[in-house]
């Protein structure tokens, strides 16, 4: 095994890597030291170790990542526990779109979890008694407002699992988060259908202020999350996320990227925004103004 080629190539993709480590002739040492008392076949596990120490806080781990999605469906979870439960909901199509959904949230409760004991973690937990659950206070009166929540956890936990599968990437996770991310998209499309809203995200929905649609919240440094139902650990962030009225991707103005000629160009604001849905940090989406103010 070569240790320096090792460290070169990742110097390729992260220039900063050697900073991580006190120098190169720190790791040398450090590997020559640790080489006398450990044998051979034990090395693997120390090179680990030291890259685990270089890169402490610069990212969760997968259980970590995802126990804070476990959260955010523990939540959805009993929000729809409760929702069932209101007799608010007008029987037929209404009552079986919750149903459903309720059940869709159940089913990724119990993967999540299964997955984060197979990653070697410790999965949070909910009940409607304890552990992570929804705010009986914060629970809307009525059959509008009940909706109006739904649509509001729904797309913040699209926006939640986008902020997070950059860290997932090179797992099998990674797939496991997308599967459950779709769903909650498909989610999100029918709530708003409920309300009458448009299926997407939009400048001109009745909801388009709350906090849910913006950013704004950062996280430095790296900070461990206590629930109710156990605790892990978000990465540092230090910009906020962008709003989803964002009409500029990858430095391109949406409005007149594609053609400024009528009748097809140049795209409204709001057409270029309801186009792309943006991700949110997860320092933001545990804040207290989004979903973070909806947990017991």
């Amino acid at each position: 095994m070569n240790f320096f080629q090792i460290i070169d190539q990742l110097a390729a993709v992260d220039p900063d890597v050697l900073d991580r480590f006190d120098s190169r002739r720190a790791v040398f040492n450090s590997l020559g030291s640790v080489a006398k008392r450990t044998a051979l076949a034990a090395t693997p596990l120390f090179v680990g170790a030291l890259f685990q120490k270089a890169y402490a806080g610069t990212k969760s781990t997968p259980a970590e990542v995802l126990n804070y999605a476990l959260t955010l469906e523990l939540l959805e979870a009993d929000y729809y526990r409760l929702f069932l439960a209101a007799g608010t909901l007008p029987a037929g199509a209404d009552t079986a779109a919750i149903t459903q959904i309720k059940k869709h949230e159940d089913a990724h409760v119990a993967l999540l979890t299964s997955a984060i004991r197979a990653a070697g973690g410790t999965p949070v937990t909910g009940s409607p008694t304890a552990g992570v659950r929804f705010k009986p206070s914060a629970f809307p009166a009525t059959y509008a407002g009940q909706l109006q929540v739904a649509q509001v956890l729904e797309d913040a936990g699209v926006r939640a699992y986008k902020g997070r599968a950059a860290e997932l990437v090179g797992t099998t996770l990674l797939t496991t988060a997308l599967q459950i991310h779709s769903v909650e998209a498909r989610h999100a499309a029918h709530i708003r259908r409920m309300r009458g809203q448009q299926p997407w995200v939009s400048n001109g929905d009745d909801l388009a202020a709350h906090p849910v649609y913006s950013s704004g919240v950062t996280a430095t440094p790296s900070t461990t999350v206590t629930t109710a139902g156990g605790t892990f650990g978000i990465p540092a962030y230090t910009a906020p996320s962008p709003a989803e009225n964002n009409i500029v991707q990858v430095g391109l103005p949406i409005t007149t990227a594609f053609g400024t000629t009528a009748p097809n160009y140049p795209y409204s604001p709001a057409n270029a925004a309801a186009a792309f849905d943006e991700y949110l940090q997860a320092a933001e989406v545990l804040d207290a103004s989004r979903a973070g103010g909806l947990l017991a």
